[in-house]
C-alpha cells in the first residue's frame, strides 16, 4: 500500500510538471475548444499506454540505451512540437476559432495527441527508470507493471481532463478577433519554447 501511495504521487507530481502535453492541451482547448481537447486528451492516453506497453516489453530499453535512436525519437519529438507551435501561429493570423474551430475533426487532434506522445522519450524513460522502482516484487511482474501503466495513465488523463476544462473556459473569450490573435499567437510561442525546454532537458538522453 505504501508502494501505491508513493507512486501516485510521483506520478501526480510528474504530470503536475510543465511539459509537451501540458502546453499543448492548453493551446488545443483554449483556440479550438474544448471538445477537441478532449479528442487530443484521448490521444495522449493511448500514446502513454502504448509506451508503457513497449517498455514492459523491453523496446522502451533498447530506444533509451541506443544513443541514434533516442536522439531520432528526440529530435522528431521537437520538429513535432515546433511544428504545432507554427501551426497555432500561422492560424492566429488567418481567422478567429470561432470560425476555424470546426473545420478539422477530432481525429486529427486525436493524432496529433498519440503523435506527441509517441515521439516523447522522456516517457519511456519513466517507464524504464521510474516505475519499476516501485514494483513490490520481480515475481508477477507483468501484472504489476500493467497495472501500474494503467494507473499512471489514469492520473495523467485525470489531470489532462481538468487542463482542458479549465483552459476551455477561455474559448468563449478567444471568439473576440483581436484577443484570439495575441492570446492565440501567446500559446503558440509557449509551445515553441516548451519544444527548446523539451529538447534542452533531454539533451543527455
Amino acid at each position: 500500500m505504501e508502494n501505491l501511495l508513493a507512486f501516485i504521487s510521483a506520478a501526480i507530481l510528474i504530470e503536475l510538471t510543465p511539459g509537451p502535453n501540458m502546453a499543448f492541451l492548453a493551446l488545443i482547448s483554449a483556440t479550438k475548444g474544448r471538445r477537441h481537447g478532449f479528442a487530443t486528451t484521448a490521444g495522449v492516453a493511448l500514446g502513454l499506454l502504448i509506451i508503457g506497453l513497449l517498455s514492459a516489453a523491453g523496446v522502451g530499453a533498447v530506444v533509451t540505451q541506443n544513443p541514434i535512436l533516442f536522439q531520432i525519437l528526440r529530435w522528431g519529438g521537437i520538429a513535432y512540437l515546433l511544428f504545432l507551435a507554427w501551426e497555432g501561429w500561422r492560424e492566429a493570423g488567418e481567422s478567429s476559432p470561432h470560425r476555424s474551430g470546426n473545420t478539422e475533426s477530432d481525429l486529427t487532434y486525436f493524432r496529433h495527441g498519440l503523435t506527441v506522445n509517441l515521439l516523447n522519450p522522456k516517457a519511456a524513460l519513466f517507464y524504464i527508470a521510474v516505475l519499476p522502482t516501485f514494483l513490490s516484487s520481480r515475481e508477477a511482474a507483468w501484472a504489476e507493471i500493467f497495472g501500474l501503466t494503467v494507473l499512471y495513465v489514469g492520473i495523467a488523463t485525470a489531470i489532462h481532463v481538468l487542463i482542458v476544462v479549465f483552459a476551455g473556459t477561455f474559448h468563449k473569450f478567444l471568439e473576440n478577433p483581436r484577443r484570439s490573435f495575441w492570446v492565440r499567437r501567446i500559446l503558440a510561442l509557449a509551445l515553441a519554447l516548451t519544444a527548446i525546454w523539451f529538447g534542452w532537458s533531454t539533451r543527455d538522453g
